[in-house]
């Protein structure tokens, strides 16, 4: 949505002049350029410089199975970092909140409760419904944020960081500390390379994937498709440190997530039955949908089925909720661990 808060708090990402106008026409008092917004539900704010580094989240592709479009409750591997989220941020009513790389918009979906003031901003256009009609939303360039200096008290960015070169991670955190107030917070998800000896154990989880799907059993391509941006800019926590220090941020809290009890959960007992699934699906289209068509149908249809289902079993979601909390064993056994994956309460000096 675009509330008449959330067009008090944009500016111009170009030279940070005050924007007026109504949402389908702002133009900056600054320097005089025009944003034209084609949808009545989030502000289009890119900035004039077109970065030769993009996103493959922008592609449509990786959308094909429609994830994005409705929200369910965090599960799994999203209730674990959104737990994480809410135990290391802990906004209050007062505070005004930033999702940086919001996506759908889910985690803001999520964490209404909070009662504070909330943004999200992405890249891309692909949010969901109920994000369109209940969240502020922008799309905009997180190397060039379209927010005046110290506008937001809290941030956080999960799963965006792995997607930055080095040079746009600096970028990136630079732009996040310009706009959070002295004092404010950045809450981050995401993985250095340099993993801890544990980490075999997802080695192995990996390898044994990569024989189900050879005999079918199950299919990551889409998978692979949404992680083959990963630049992975992050050597070490010492190079973290480092790069957040250079941003005007200190490490105030860390945990590090191993997830050995939940990739075997996801990557293996999730998508065999997605499979599963998937194969029924398409058995019953085949009838009425083209041939190349089919399986991205299936794929589409398992996921939406997947999601009313949660919505109407209370036997699935509490299935579902049951794995997500034996899925917590990976912080209790290997949270103190220095690893690749973490979680990380980053505070403005």
């Amino acid at each position: 949505m675009i509330s008449t808060s959330l067009l008090s708090l944009v500016r111009c990402p170009d030279c940070h002049g005050v924007l007026a106008g109504t949402p389908d026409l702002l133009v900056c008092r600054g320097c005089g350029r025009p944003y034209h917004s084609a949808s009545p539900d989030y502000l289009d704010l890119r900035p004039r410089v077109a970065y030769a580094e993009q996103t493959k989240y922008l592609d449509e592709t990786l959308h094909t199975d429609a994830r994005h479009e409705r929200v369910s409750p965090p599960l799994l591997g999203s209730r674990i970092r959104n737990d994480m989220l809410r135990s290391f941020l802990s906004p209050e009513a007062h505070d005004l909140v930033v999702d940086l790389g919001c996506g759908s918009g889910r985690a803001l979906l999520w964490n209404r409760d909070w009662g504070a003031a909330t943004v999200g901003i992405d890249i891309s256009p692909f949010f969901s419904g109920e994000a369109r009609r209940d969240v502020d939303l922008l799309i905009g360039d997180l190397r060039k944020l379209p927010f005046a200096d110290g506008t937001f008290t809290k941030a956080y960015s999960l799963d965006v960081l792995e997607h930055l070169s080095p040079q746009a991670l600096r970028d990136m955190l630079a732009e996040a500390s310009r706009v959070l107030a002295p004092g404010g917070e950045l809450f981050v998800y995401t993985h250095v390379r340099k993993n801890a000896p544990v980490a075999l154990g997802l080695r192995w989880i990996n390898a044994l994937g990569h024989q189900l799907e050879r005999w079918d059993w199950i299919d990551a391509r889409h998978e692979r498709l949404r992680k083959s941006d990963h630049l992975n800019p992050l050597r070490d926590i010492p190079e973290l440190e480092q790069v957040v220090q250079t941003a005007g941020f200190r490490i105030r809290r860390i945990r590090y997530y191993t997830p050995i009890v939940g990739g075997f959960v996801e990557n293996i007992m999730m998508r065999v039955a997605e499979r599963a699934l998937a194969r029924r699906a398409a058995r019953r289209l085949e009838a009425t949908v083209a041939a190349d068509a089919i399986e991205a149908q299936a794929i589409r249809e398992v996921r939406s089925s997947a999601k009313a289902r949660i919505a109407s079993s209370r036997t699935t979601y509490v299935a579902l909720r049951t794995l997500s909390w034996l899925m917590k064993l990976d912080l209790l056994l290997f949270g103190r661990i220095r690893s690749g994956p973490f979680f990380a309460l980053l505070v403005k000096e």
